[in-house]
């Protein structure tokens, strides 16, 4: 019998061996693949359908963003409230969201009323009619919101560090701006959704207590439709940075913080470098109690937070750095940040903080593997970053084994201050 008086063993996270759950593969009638994880102790599922129809592929900015959005707003036999009511009445949630790459339909409801609520999914898919009385409305409060936003130093400035770093045509710094809204049209959408939609590279991922018919489910209101198969694979979007490494701009004449970023391109997933990197920017600004962290928040009071990291894209990405202060202590503020990059590449980590990042890491992961949902989405950033199972495997081996020479060598390859665009919002 166990002795509840006897406190159990404390063990750190770094010693625990776990397994990352294997997914059921199965393709549709139209060659769909489907990802699906059948676990968990609810009766809930969450379906998502992923679509490579993100605002890398559109011709006029806003239209990946607007096609997605209008999805939900209005079928051939349902206006936007009946399809609302419909949703609600089950107690589900259906949502879309766009992204760079990508742009997701997705459901959470009970398992038992999955049948009900997919033929509405297929209807949302195979017959939107983009009403005009919607569009107006969607224009009418982007355009509000975007004007709010562009007095915000942060949004300004997150914008702009990605024009730096990639350009300003390129896919991953195409913002709207206001004209970008007025040109919004139902034509333009319609062609948008019939060509990375209707006919579009389609991704299954569905996880919870799934029903024993899923596949046959899901075949019956997807597998019929036109979509194909995704080959993972991106165009590759030659990139144009900016020449100069400093920016100043004023937004605000009245604002009390600037908002500051500073970035550098950097490999994607695919390099060799990059599962230890993230070892590295995890000591550096990744978590609470990180360099940054502890210098400029905790020790100067500069900020609130101060966070780096790297972007989860698909083709090429960056290594940034961003916070906000004071308008007084913005200058400091990047001198201390440059600080703790010399320290980095000078002065090995001592195994007290990396035994501390190591565990902060590995329970992180443990954290992202608690439950089916969190189990799908690692498998759908590890899938449609075209990577395999062994990507996760070795990437808890670098947590685990990278040592405190190899992320010195790291610091010298990329921690370098005149590698990195400089830029303060005010």
């Amino acid at each position: 019998m166990l002795n509840r008086k006897i406190a159990p063993p404390i063990v750190d996270a770094t010693d625990f061996n776990f397994t990352l759950k294997p997914y059921d593969y199965f393709t549709l009638d139209n060659g769909v693949p489907v990802y699906a994880i059948n676990a968990g102790a609810q009766d809930v599922l969450q379906l998502e359908l992923v679509f490579y129809a993100g605002n890398f592929y559109e011709p006029n900015r806003g239209i990946a963003a607007v096609t997605n959005f209008l999805l939900k707003n209005g079928t051939a036999n349902k206006t936007a409230f009946q399809i609302n009511e419909v949703f609600d009445y089950y107690g589900a949630s259906c949502s879309r969201a766009c992204y760079n790459e990508t742009a997701v339909l997705s459901l959470h409801t009970l398992t038992k009323h999955a049948d009900k609520l997919l033929p509405v999914m297929n209807e949302m898919l195979a017959q939107p009619n983009f009403p005009q009385t919607e569009l107006d409305i969607y224009k009418q409060n982007s355009r509000q919101r975007l004007m709010v936003n562009l007095q915000k130093c942060e949004f300004v400035a997150g914008r702009k560090i990605d024009q730096l770093v990639y350009g300003e045509n390129h896919p991953y710094s195409s913002y709207t701006n206001p004209a970008d809204l007025d040109a919004l049209d139902i034509e333009t959408i319609k062609a948008y959704y019939q060509q990375y939609y209707l006919n579009g590279q389609c991704a299954i991922f569905v996880a919870g207590k799934l029903p024993t018919n899923i596949q046959a489910l899901l075949n019956q209101y997807f597998g019929t439709l036109p979509f194909t198969k995704p080959s993972f694979i991106l165009q590759n979007i030659a990139t144009t940075p900016a020449i100069e490494k400093k920016y100043r701009i004023e937004n605000d004449a009245n604002a009390v913080q600037g908002a500051i970023r500073l970035a550098q391109p950097f490999p994607n997933r695919h390099h060799p470098d990059f599962k230890k990197a993230i070892v590295l920017n995890t000591v550096y600004g990744g978590f609470f109690g990180s360099r940054l962290m502890s210098n400029i928040r905790e020790e100067k009071g500069y900020t609130y937070g101060i966070y780096s990291y790297i972007q989860n894209h698909l083709q090429q990405t960056a290594w940034v750095i961003s916070t906000e202060a004071g308008k007084d202590v913005c200058e400091a503020t990047i001198e201390e940040v440059y600080k703790e990059m010399k320290l980095l590449t000078e002065t090995p980590i001592d195994d007290e903080e990396l035994s501390l990042v190591r565990n902060y890491m590995i329970g992180g992961i443990l954290g992202d593997l608690d439950g089916p949902f969190q189990i799908i989405a690692k498998w759908k950033n590890i899938i449609l970053n075209n990577l395999d199972e062994q990507y996760f495997y070795d990437s808890v081996a670098a947590i685990k084994n990278t040592g405190a020479e190899e992320l010195q060598a790291l610091a010298k390859k990329y921690l370098q201050p005149q590698n990195f665009y400089e830029l303060i919002v005010y």
